[in-house]
């Protein structure tokens, strides 16, 4: 069992305390996978006594932030490219001098934790000559996908060749890479091959349930299907719709909640008045309350066309949802297709209206689904698991971590 694989390498560990800072060019706080990752390994690490510094383009500039980041809202509407090379030059600049001035103050022994090619070079270039730089990786291929996705620059174009250009230069300098997914860290060696030579792990996202004590009211059923991300094209909330729309005609009718927000708001609420769906579908915003409306669904239902790993459904997994979901990138990681939910695919929205209509008219194979995604998660994803793995590689001397290879989830669920 995992657990048991990872119990063990953290109690040999007996590292040093070593100061640990982590560099990024969002914002501490915030709903993406990286502000995730970021908090809870800086809950991780402060409930062990050694809480990190998260320094960000914000640490640094005081009043000379404003000039140099408003501008990006106004050329966004001008030009996508423009604002994301506004945003990069801009935001790389900030941290790398909110870095230059915090780093000579720490120990030759401290760790940069990088959680973007562009943090990991500014690091390089302000470290003193002892402390390392880790860095996560927390997409596929490559960064620029991710901007091709959100549609503000163009695949092959210069600002994306760029973008390539950077992750190529800076990866293979740093001490250690930590990837969230075994799909990431093959894609990357693909598209990198000399990341390949720098010592790295697997280690998966992971959270920590703060979901009070369940209530009459934390049980009541909210809706039959739950999603959870932003409004964006890439995560594909059409399909969800359809789906919906194809159960409706088999005389199946399911209610689903959407959380999050994004510039797909619109077009999705006039998607479901024209498919007949509106009044089975609640558009419920950015909420920060989301561990405690998950376990007020039956299923969590995704349909991303990519994702490195997505925390959402460890999320779900933690509130005991069985997992239907596309087989994308890392996504096949997080669970076993037919234990803890079910694989659909993206191109036959009436084949994958099948799956769903399977499960939820099911309760046997719904309640034995839902003990099995809890027991999952508490066994690859929990904080009080993983932390300890994250712990031992980032404090680990870059020497002594070569050929460390500590991953998650299990074995039996990766074959």
């Amino acid at each position: 069992m995992a657990s048991e694989f990872l119990g063990d390498q953290a109690s040999r560990s007996g590292q040093r305390r070593r100061p640990l800072i982590i560099a990024t060019m969002l914002r501490a706080a915030g709903a993406t996978g990286v502000q995730t990752h970021v908090r809870e390994v800086t809950s991780y690490f402060a409930a062990r006594g050694n809480e990190p510094q998260v320094v960000t383009p914000m640490s640094w500039g005081g009043p000379l932030a404003v000039p140099a980041f408003a501008p990006r809202l106004v050329l966004d509407q001008i030009s996508g490219t423009a604002g994301v090379v506004w945003y990069r030059f801009w935001h790389f600049r900030f941290l790398r001098r909110a870095l230059r001035k915090k780093l000579p103050g720490l120990a030759e022994d401290a760790v940069i934790y990088a959680q973007c090619p562009l943090s990991a070079r500014a690091a390089l270039e302000t470290r003193r000559p002892s402390q390392q730089v880790v860095a996560a990786v927390h997409f596929g291929s490559s960064q620029a996908d991710e901007w091709v996705d959100a549609g503000k620059i163009r695949r092959g174009g210069l600002v994306y060749r760029a973008i390539r250009e950077t992750e190529k230069r800076v990866l293979p300098k740093v001490e250690r890479i930590v990837y969230v997914s075994s799909a990431s860290k093959l894609e990357l060696e693909h598209y990198v091959p000399a990341v390949a030579a720098v010592p790295a792990a697997v280690i998966p996202n992971f959270i920590s349930l703060h979901r009070d004590k369940e209530s009459s009211s934390d049980t009541e059923l909210s809706a039959d299907l739950v999603n959870v991300g932003g409004l964006l094209r890439i995560k594909n909330h059409k399909f969800l719709l359809e789906v919906l729309a194809h159960a409706n005609r088999l005389g199946r009718r399911y209610t689903l909640d959407i959380i999050g927000d994004g510039p797909m708001a619109s077009s999705l609420v006039d998607l479901a008045r024209s498919l007949g769906v509106e009044d089975q579908v609640r558009f419920l915003g950015r909420r920060d309350d989301v561990q405690q409306l998950l376990p007020r669904h039956r299923v969590y239902v995704h349909a991303s066309t990519r994702e490195s790993l997505c925390i959402a459904i460890i999320e779900a997994m933690g509130a005991g949802l069985p997992i239907v979901a596309s087989p994308t990138n890392g996504i096949m990681e997080l669970f076993k297709p037919g234990v803890e939910g079910y694989v659909w695919g993206l191109e036959d929205p009436e084949t994958a209206t099948q799956i769903l209509i399977g499960l939820l008219e099911d309760s046997a194979r719904l309640a034995s689904m839902s003990k099995a995604a809890r027991e999952r998660f508490h066994r690859d994803f929990d904080s009080t698991v993983v932390g300890p793995v994250i712990e031992r590689f980032l404090m680990t001397d870059s020497s002594d971590a070569t050929g460390d290879r500590s991953t998650t989830p299990s074995k039996e669920h990766r074959e």
